[in-house]
């Protein structure tokens, strides 16, 4: 099979490549996946440049953690009735050498998830890591039915399915996007009103919004950029969820915080388990199969073109990028 891969972590054109590979074989508990299409995730690109740990940790790396395929081989102990069915997979390349950018995968079952006829193998490869986060950072928010959201980056991936979960569940939603034609994309995603925060003043303007009062939940993108405002933009007891930041250290403004009863809640979405990981898969499937979701736009590059695809998600491309197989 060929796939892309790197033995070296640092820039795209200098460490990525094309090559052929063993096809692999399924073994106990495990499916294989003729991948159709494989989703680059910012975390796909800070680990191949280094970023998040500049050590390589297996000789050679095939990265992403998305992608959306066809079964085509089911190892011992697993259902035949898996054989042939069109599926999206996740947590590809978390903590394993082999990911997605590649013609074919194997996955444990638990992480093959079945897709539904009227979705896309686009979309399948579109909702591993945005959706499952932005799943479960809404769903930890608590009930949301006539409360107020504000979603950081309402435009990104993340931003978008956060913006739509969020309504569905009775949230006045605020969006905070970097320019005009996010802020209509936003709008159309369900936000009640949209903060420029790149032309506003985003604590005054939420504050405005809210009628003085602050949002009861931030759906956090950005931890490192944003947390000096925590406080001045939460109500009392709200609850900050955080899923990303810029930076690997917080500056957090104690006294405001703890004065306001205010929570904070960190998850990363590869490491969701049991339960949470069960419900997260369970809402997601029925989201697909009612077809009620604004997904992202994407730009699809060859599998020759990996390296372009990465800088594209370096540049912050307003696009969710795959790679076609």
């Amino acid at each position: 099979m060929r796939a892309a891969l790197y033995r070296h972590k640092g820039p795209a054109r200098q460490v990525l490549a094309v090559e052929d590979l063993p096809t692999p074989e399924p073994g106990a508990g495990e499916l294989r996946v003729r991948l159709a299409y494989s989703g680059v995730n910012p975390s796909d690109v800070k680990s191949r440049a280094g970023l998040s740990n500049p050590a390589m940790e297996f000789p050679c790396v095939v990265p992403h953690s998305d992608g959306a395929g066809v079964v085509d081989a089911v190892g011992a102990g697993v259902a035949p009735e898996w054989a042939g069915r069109r599926v999206w997979v996740y947590n590809g390349q978390w903590g394993r050498a082999m990911g997605t950018a590649a013609e074919a995968v194997v996955l444990p079952v638990a992480q093959v998830v079945p897709l539904p006829d009227g979705a896309p193998f686009e979309v399948g490869a579109s909702v591993g890591i945005p959706l499952m986060t932005a799943w479960h950072a809404v769903a930890s928010c608590g009930s949301l039915l006539g409360r107020t959201v504000l979603v950081p980056g309402a435009a990104g991936a993340v931003g978008q399915y956060a913006t739509q979960l969020a309504v569905r569940a009775g949230a006045r939603v605020i969006a905070s996007v970097s320019g005009e034609a996010k802020a209509a994309l936003a709008m159309t995603l369900g936000a009640d009103a949209v903060v420029r925060y790149r032309d506003e003043d985003v604590v005054q303007r939420v504050r405005a919004l809210t009628g003085g009062r602050g949002v009861d939940a931030i759906v956090e993108v950005d931890a490192a950029a944003n947390a000096a405002r925590w406080a001045e933009l939460l109500a009392f007891g709200g609850k900050v969820v955080v899923y990303g930041s810029g930076q690997p250290t917080i500056p957090v403004p104690f006294r405001p915080l703890i004065v306001d009863f205010a929570t904070l809640y960190f998850f990363i979405v590869y490491r969701l388990t049991g339960d949470e990981l069960q419900r997260t898969r369970d809402g997601i499937g029925a989201l697909l199969r009612a077809g009620v979701l604004q997904h992202p736009r994407v730009q699809v590059h060859a599998l020759d073109d990996v390296a372009a695809a990465h800088e594209a998600v370096e540049r912050g491309v307003d696009a969710k990028v795959l790679l076609r197989l």
